[in-house]
């Protein structure tokens, strides 16, 4: 035992003596070239700024911001990073030298769970009838439903049908492994930055990863086989997303080389499907989620909302798709939820390509880049005083596309790397709010009023709530059809 403390002892000291090396030589070099590097706070022996991150590092990297400006530079363990938090400073890295920084790192979340980073990102919605049908008998009663839940099922559904082709399966909850591995991918492991203290797996992230990872190649494999038995069999049934996946795998392509190359093979495809279950159900779900709290927290903007729709859709019937493009409250009331509460609130990091000099800030290659799209939503200098308050009139003469031409509220992110689902995204967060808030009137539980309603989050790759929404729903159409 006293052996092992003694080896552990001078291991440390060893490479605490081999860091400080590497940064004297490195400071020297760049005294020589006399490059200029992004300010940013001083940094300890072997884990950098790593410490400064907290359990919430959107809102830690806020506060540094303050100080160090919106292009900062941090020491993340061994691995050198630039946080981006302003606007201004976004479209530099994100547009102007978008071709730069097109790469994304490889961690060690990448690697164990979207096979190998061979994702493509790391219909109708009958589900959202049934909903309302729960929902309106939990009204009669005046029972308090768990919305949160409630709407993580129901997207969860919406989703299964969209790629998997049926329901959800009962024998596993895709759910909460989705959610379990988001949490492990946004933790800041000190495998990713450190890369000698992977082995001693101090954090437990990569037992979990490897747990999860094997969980969910089971359930890929099984879905995939399920549907080759099932396309065997039935030739005539309407293919879903995982049919056209399956019926290219074995197509190839021939770039005149001696080998012809497949288009697609059976782990593309399970990292495909993960790429997608993982992206969709909880990124809309986590949406929803802020904007029913918000919406309770804030009955005037309710209120607007509802009579909005009441005058378009009336109160016989419910909504539907071919409504959303008439209702433009809804439209500013997301907008402000997408600025307030990004779904990323760090977006997915990129890493420099090549060595650059932006804004007379020399980065080098290799540089993880991260841009914390919370914070450049919530500038005052962009949005004004009341930056912290939920105020959709804000976006009144402002109209945004998240298609990249815009860096004050980024929450798909921009350039090459933005988010591919941004249109099936919007859709189903406009969709089931515009459902929720058109069919019932809600209040909170009688022990909560909107301004003690708590709206902590929790930090993973996505921060949702870090307490589930409660409400009680009281129906408010008048013999309304379910589709």
């Amino acid at each position: 035992m006293a052996t092992a403390i003694t080896i552990a002892i001078f291991s440390f000291l060893l490479f605490t003596f081999i860091y400080l090396l590497s940064k004297i030589s490195f400071r020297a070099k760049q005294n020589t070239l006399h490059h200029k590097k992004p300010p940013g706070p001083p940094t300890l022996p072997i884990i950098g700024n790593l410490h400064m991150l907290g359990k919430l590092p959107h809102r830690a990297l806020e506060t540094l911001s303050k100080k160090y400006g919106p292009i900062m530079s941090l020491q993340l363990g061994q691995v050198p990073a630039i946080i981006i938090s302003s606007s201004k400073a976004a479209e530099l890295f994100l547009k102007t030298h978008d071709l730069v920084f097109a790469s994304r790192p490889k961690t060690q979340g990448s690697e164990l769970m979207s096979y190998g980073s061979k994702g493509v990102a790391f219909s109708e919605k009958n589900e959202l009838s049934v909903l309302v049908k729960t929902l309106e008998k939990a009204a009669l009663v005046g029972e308090v439903v768990n919305v949160s839940e409630a709407v993580e099922n129901l997207v969860q559904d919406i989703i299964y049908k969209m790629i998997l082709g049926r329901s959800r399966y009962e024998q596993f909850d895709l759910k909460k492994l989705v959610q379990q591995g988001l949490t492990l991918i946004g933790a800041f492991n000190l495998a990713d930055y450190v890369p000698w203290l992977g082995v001693f797996d101090l954090q437990g992230i990569t037992r979990g990863f490897k747990k999860i990872s094997k969980t969910l190649d089971e359930i890929l494999e099984m879905i995939i086989a399920e549907h080759e038995e099932t396309c065997n069999v039935d030739k005539t049934r309407a293919e879903d997303f995982v049919d056209i996946l399956l019926s290219i795998m074995h197509q190839t392509i021939d770039y005149e080389s001696e080998q012809n190359q497949e288009v697609i093979d059976r782990t593309n495809i399970k990292a495909i499907l993960l790429d997608m279950i993982v992206a969709a159900i909880d990124t809309s779900a986590t949406s929803i989620e802020w904007t029913l709290s918000e919406l309770l927290r804030h009955p005037r903007v309710m209120k607007i909302l509802q009579n909005e729709i009441q005058d378009e859709v009336g109160n016989k019937r419910m909504v539907e798709e071919k409504d959303l493009k008439k209702l433009n409250y809804l439209d500013i009331v997301v907008d402000e939820i997408l600025r307030l509460h990004p779904v990323a609130p760090l977006l997915v990091p990129r890493e420099s390509r090549e060595s650059v000099t932006i804004d007379g800030y020399f980065i080098e290659k290799k540089t993880r880049v991260m841009v914390n799209a919370w914070a450049i939503g919530r500038d005052p200098n962009i949005w004004s005083e009341n930056a912290e308050e939920f105020y959709p009139e804000r976006f009144i003469d402002k109209k945004m596309n998240y298609q990249g031409h815009e860096f004050e509220s980024i929450p798909f992110g921009s350039g090459r790397r933005r988010c591919p689902g941004i249109q099936m995204g919007l859709i189903t967060i406009k969709l089931v709010v515009a459902q929720l808030v058109h069919c019932f009137n809600w209040e909170l539980p009688y022990n909560i009023s909107p301004s003690n309603l708590n709206m902590d989050e929790k930090f993973g790759l996505t921060a949702p709530r870090a307490q589930h929404l409660h409400a009680i729903p009281h129906y408010r159409l008048v013999d309304a059809k379910h589709e």
